[in-house]
């Protein structure tokens, strides 16, 4: 009797990235296959929602949502069979995997991928459905080796970004990292934002003070208007905002930078 075909559906910014796993699994020997492709969460579940899917394999960072809210979309479908849930993402840090893991993800891996580990990966998870076996999530190795200072503070300043809902696809994303970063090295720089750290901002980035600061505005008008203003106020562990209230860029600047120093930037 013929095999059946697992159908994958791939959530990703990265165009090329994911038509190349829809090209290797048409070549591959095994019955695994991309049936659909999307860049956004909307569209994708959708797709989910109307058709049979086996596995989804999804960054975590996506725009105007991200991974996380992906997962939880598709729970909310109440599908008779859940598709297993596979993140491939270029985020290594162990918050983000012990969250994926406690949503339901049955593996999570990290970018650039080996196409033949992906797919060793995809039938070990299937086949605990199709052969019947029970056993644990396979679950990735985390690094043993220690991360440089600079990369684990990116990685925090990430999760917070998820977290308040500011999608990394827009230029504030960047700015506002970068910010955050020059106010924990130098707390003072924070009084001097327009002088001082708008123009440092600018001359790495090839661009203009002005444009810093309306990047910087409109990201965070992103988080707030998407609506997450519990999540911020969880983050901080006090109720700093309501739904109608908005931080200026050097409140909120000030704000996740001091969060940091105290948990030991």
């Amino acid at each position: 009797m013929e095999k059946r075909i697992s159908k994958i559906v791939v959530v990703d910014v990265n165009e090329v990235y994911a038509m190349g796993l829809k090209d290797y699994f048409l070549e591959s020997r095994e019955n695994l296959r991309v049936v659909a492709t999307f860049g956004n969460i909307i569209d994708a579940v959708e797709y989910i929602s109307d058709n049979d899917v086996d596995i989804v394999l999804t960054d975590i960072v996506l725009p105007n949502a991200d991974g996380f809210d992906l997962i939880q979309e598709i729970k909310t479908l109440g599908l008779a069979k859940m598709p297993k849930i596979v993140i491939v993402s270029a985020l290594t840090g162990e918050g983000f995997i012990q969250k994926a893991f406690s949503m339901g993800a049955s593996y999570y891996m990290l970018k650039p991928i080996n196409y033949e580990v992906l797919e060793s990966r995809l039938l070990d998870i299937l086949k605990d459905e199709f052969v019947g076996n029970v056993k644990e999530p396979v679950q990735v190795q985390t690094p043993v080796a220690p991360k440089p200072k600079s990369k684990q503070l990116d990685e925090r300043i990430t999760n917070i970004f998820i977290t308040v809902g500011i999608p990394a696809h827009i230029k504030g994303y960047q700015f506002l990292r970068e910010a955050i970063k020059m106010a924990i090295d130098s707390p003072d720089i924070i009084n001097s934002i327009t002088k001082k750290l708008y123009p440092s901002i600018a001359n790495k980035f090839d661009t203009s003070a002005s444009k810093v600061e309306r990047a910087i505005r409109h990201a965070i008008e992103v988080a707030w208007n998407r609506g997450k203003i519990e999540n911020i106020n969880n983050l901080f562990g006090i109720r700093v905002y309501g739904n109608n209230e908005k931080p200026t860029n050097g409140e909120f600047i000030a704000l996740v930078a001091d969060k940091m120093l105290i948990e030991g930037a």
